[in-house]
């Protein structure tokens, strides 16, 4: 998990944001009612949680790496308080506000980066579930932004296409897990 200390009103010329869509390490499982699901069927979907939250939670598959991989956004100056705003009114129920330094996979200078951690008290937070019955509950979710699976697999695609080292155990386990399930549904037999 990056290391981080809180701040709120950072005021800054050059403004950084951490996208953790893109990445690997420490996700928890929240549900998705307004994007990859609906208030009566959620959807699954990841965000970053704190390491020492993570590990107090007993989790089905492999400890999580030491690396969190994602992507870091340079907002333009005068965009910065209009992307502020919006992140803070999107992410304030149930997310804490970090800046941590992000290291470019290609050794570049690091900078400094906001993060979204999410907080033991969201509401929609899942926690462990049993995988197959994860996945299971992926192929089935839709919302208005399109089926839960396809997040699923736009996840692993991203995060194995970072760097070399960036893919995530949990996430490739549960597209494996998925595509097996949709083949069995639409009578595929696996190679």
């Amino acid at each position: 998990m990056p290391s981080s200390a809180n701040a709120t009103d950072e005021t800054t010329s050059e403004f950084w944001l951490y996208g953790y869509g893109q990445k690997n390490s420490r996700l928890g499982k929240w549900a998705s009612q307004d994007h990859r699901g609906t208030p009566e069927a959620p959807g699954r979907v990841v965000t970053l949680i704190e390491r020492s939250y993570w590990e107090s939670l007993t989790d089905h598959h492999d400890t999580a790496p030491d690396k969190v991989w994602g992507v870091a956004y340079r907002i333009i100056p005068d965009k910065v308080a209009e992307v502020k705003e919006y992140l803070d009114i999107r992410e304030i129920n149930g997310y804490s506000i970090h800046y941590t330094p992000f290291h470019p996979a290609d050794g570049s200078t690091p900078m400094k980066t906001l993060v979204y951690i999410g907080t033991p008290n969201n509401e929609q937070f899942i926690g462990p579930q049993e995988p197959q019955q994860l996945a299971q509950h992926i192929l089935n979710s839709q919302g208005p932004s399109g089926l839960n699976k396809d997040y699923l697999f736009g996840l692993d695609t991203a995060l194995n296409e970072l760097s070399p080292e960036s893919g995530d155990h949990h996430v490739s386990d549960l597209c494996r897990r998925v595509r097996a399930l949709e083949r069995r549904v639409n009578g595929i037999s696996s190679p």
